[in-house]
């Protein structure tokens, strides 16, 4: 070999060398580890209560037993006379209205206790008080209409069944609702109303 390259020779052999040995040495860059994950604290979700509510079962039983319980009082010499509402949820049946003594309390809430699918017996029937004109009566026939399209004309209260009973102006009402706060708006509706003098909530929640 020319002794002229020699020098340039060896140069190469070393450039080699040290790419060699760089390119040995050299190492990618590990990945970052991951960073802990920070527990996130979720804020308790507090039960939405569920209006009590009724299958179409049971409204239907329902309605046997508020018909089996019109039926037997109006076959009733004692009872038959009075105009008492009843109202049926879950066989608790509720009765309103205005009768001349305390025995024909007693005598219809005995007489409502034998109808078959009743479980219960809620009194809201009230003693007569006076003497009642046909002016009187006209009058009650009246403001029991205005009461029932004031409540069948608000949004909260048209989709309940809410019995309305009139006597010399005092408005008797009952009935069930979803909670305390639609009875009284179903007792504030009836006070509003032209001619009720006073207003007797015997409105229950229902269960």
């Amino acid at each position: 070999m020319n002794k002229q390259y020699q020098p340039f020779l060896r140069a190469m052999a070393l450039a080699s060398v040290s790419v060699f040995v760089v390119g040995g040495c050299t190492k990618a860059p590990e990945a970052a580890a991951p960073a802990p994950a920070v527990p996130v604290a979720v804020a308790p979700v507090a039960p939405v209560p569920v209006p009590a509510t009724t299958t179409v079962g049971t409204d239907i039983d329902d309605a046997v037993v508020t018909t089996r319980v019109k039926t037997a009082l109006l076959a009733d010499p004692m009872s038959k006379s009075f105009d008492i509402q009843v109202v049926t949820r879950k066989g608790q049946v509720q009765l309103s209205g205005f009768v001349n003594a305390q025995t024909d309390i007693d005598n219809t809430i005995t007489l409502v206790n034998k109808i078959e699918g009743v479980k219960g017996v809620d009194n809201g029937m009230t003693l007569k008080g006076g003497k009642v004109t046909v002016g009187n009566v006209v009058d009650d026939t009246v403001v029991t209409t205005k009461v029932k399209s004031a409540l069948l004309g608000d949004k909260a209260m048209k989709s309940f069944d809410v019995a309305v009973v009139t006597r010399k102006g005092e408005v008797q009402l009952s009935g069930f609702a979803n909670d305390q706060n639609q009875i009284d708006r179903a007792v504030q509706l009836a006070k509003a109303v032209d001619g009720v003098a006073s207003v007797k909530n015997e409105m229950g929640v229902k269960e």
